[in-house]
């Protein structure tokens, strides 16, 4: 999402996600490093954040700040994060999927329970500067996508623009760039040479759960998140 929000200002040139790495054009707020860039910055800022929603700044609900939050299967995203925690160097490391499974469920992970998490930025979904995005319609559409980003921002890109922000928040073009494949991260953030470009898929968690594990993780899933709209999770 940050690369496409960078193509987006830019209008589709590159030069600016292949020369400024990833974490400094959109700091996390939650880093101190990240804070020190944003509060010497000057002008818009594009923030990223995985705060949850009782911790996040009070001062964006009052102001005229636009948020994109993005969903994803959360089994795709246990998988996800149970390959960087892995690898990280600020988390307690699972020592196998089982025990990390575990820790998910129960929302014994950093930034806390995924459920809760959900939960409870979906209650912004009515807001006017709320977006609302599925990693999976972005995989199927992602030209769309786009467009729908570019219509919550007010930018208008002309068709080759849009063309060009495509092609360059593709995964391979990211996996590519070391600005946004995470290579050149800071040490404090995360080790040097961290693979966070694994696949760019989904679904892959049907290669790493067991029938059971699945089946545990449908009956916590449709107890925590009861009482949303149908078809709201696309993944469902």
């Amino acid at each position: 999402m940050i690369e496409i929000v960078s193509l987006i200002q830019t209008k589709g040139n590159p030069e600016w996600v292949q020369s400024v790495p990833i974490w400094k054009r959109s700091p996390w707020i939650e880093y101190e490093l990240g804070y020190k860039i944003l509060i010497n910055k000057e002008g818009p800022h594009l923030i990223t954040s995985h705060l949850p929603f009782h911790l996040f700044p009070r001062s964006f609900f009052s102001s005229k700040a636009k948020m994109i939050y993005v969903i994803r299967n959360p089994r795709d995203v246990l998988v996800s994060g149970y390959y960087f925690w892995s690898k990280s160097n600020f988390a307690k490391i699972p020592d196998s999927m089982t025990t990390y499974v575990d820790w998910f469920l129960k929302g014994n992970v950093i930034y806390g329970s995924w459920f809760e998490h959900t939960r409870g930025w979906l209650s912004m979904r009515e807001s006017e500067n709320f977006l609302l995005l599925s990693y999976e319609d972005m995989k199927k559409d992602p030209r769309g996508t786009i467009q729908k980003i570019c219509d919550f921002l007010e930018k208008k890109l002309e068709p080759s623009e849009l063309d060009m922000v495509l092609k360059y928040s593709s995964f391979q073009a990211m996996n590519e760039n070391k600005m946004s494949n995470f290579n050149i991260t800071p040490n404090i953030m995360a080790p040097h040479n961290l693979i966070l470009m694994r696949k760019g898929t989904t679904g892959d968690w049907k290669n790493h759960l067991t029938v059971a594990q699945a089946e545990a993780f449908d009956k916590v899933f449709q107890e925590k998140m009861a009482g949303f709209p149908p078809g709201l999770f696309p993944w469902e």
